[in-house]
């Protein structure tokens, strides 16, 4: 009994850590390593609202009708600087992203800066990803794996069912 009840203390405070809520004022931000790095993969992006709207879909003038504007399959990881599963799934999605430059598009929204798009997808907990395919509506998923390995499996088997589908 007191396992459990340690067990769920724990998953509760780490959901609570991860939700999409801002970080406390005495918290210092720490780069995600995307951002520090950049050049690492030549597809990636940082999107604020307005480029968003320019690049990926105009929610602002149909907001119930999902247009992609790019040429090229796509992942958006949502996170914030203060989230640590973020901090995990950065340079794991990096790699990726070189392992799929010129077949993929990789973009990051920082949910603090960017709330409203945060809002317009319904993102209540980070890491998500959305995985956008050239035709057809996008995929959402959320979290990462237990280890670097099972994370970088779950992102190539979402990568190959969503995006580059063999027809």
């Amino acid at each position: 009994m007191k396992h459990l009840l340690y067990t769920m203390t724990a998953l509760s405070v780490l959901l609570l850590a991860c939700g999409n809520q801002k970080k406390a004022n005495n918290a210092k931000p720490v780069k995600v390593s995307s951002i520090e790095n950049k050049g690492i993969t030549p597809d990636s992006e940082l999107l604020t609202s307005s480029v968003f709207i320019q690049k990926i879909w105009d929610y602002t003038k149909s907001p119930n009708d999902w247009k992609y504007l790019g040429s090229k399959p796509a992942i958006i990881d949502f996170y914030a600087d203060w989230c640590g599963p973020c901090k995990i799934a950065s340079p794991i999605l990096e790699e990726i992203g070189v392992e799929y430059s010129g077949k993929i598009l990789i973009y990051k929204i920082n949910t603090d800066q960017e709330q409203q798009l945060a809002k317009v997808f319904g993102i209540t907990g980070i890491p998500a990803f959305l995985y956008i395919p050239v035709v057809g509506k996008p995929v959402m998923t959320s979290g990462i794996g237990r280890s670097k390995e099972e994370t970088k499996k779950m992102f190539v088997e979402n990568i190959e069912k969503y995006l580059l589908i063999k027809k």
